[in-house]
């Protein structure tokens, strides 16, 4: 399962990593350039080595709102969220950025 808003994508994992943190959010990005903020309304969220995760629970549903895309909803399990990156060949120091929203 794949899903994405935006520049987030999720895609549903087996389990959170050993180790990973429990946050006191549910934010998967901030938009640099707008403020605007993906939120899950419900669920818990992770982070390990810069990588979110998050867990909806059983008999629930989360929905990733963002007021400049469609809300998505989805079904109790784990996933993991993925940044999207675009290439800039003219920073050849860090060629690499995540896609400002």
């Amino acid at each position: 399962m794949i899903k994405r808003q935006g520049d987030v994508l999720v895609l549903r994992v087996k389990e959170i990593p050993e180790g990973a943190i429990k946050k006191d959010n549910l934010v998967l990005a901030e938009g640099e350039a707008t403020g605007h903020l993906h939120e899950l309304n419900t669920g818990e969220l992770y982070e390990k080595g810069g990588i979110l995760y998050f867990k909806v629970p059983e008999g629930k549903t989360a929905n990733l709102i963002h007021p400049e895309h469609n809300t998505v909803t989805f079904e109790p399990g784990t996933y993991r969220v993925v940044h999207q990156r675009e290439y800039e060949p003219s920073d050849w120091k860090k060629p690499w950025r995540r896609v400002s929203d």
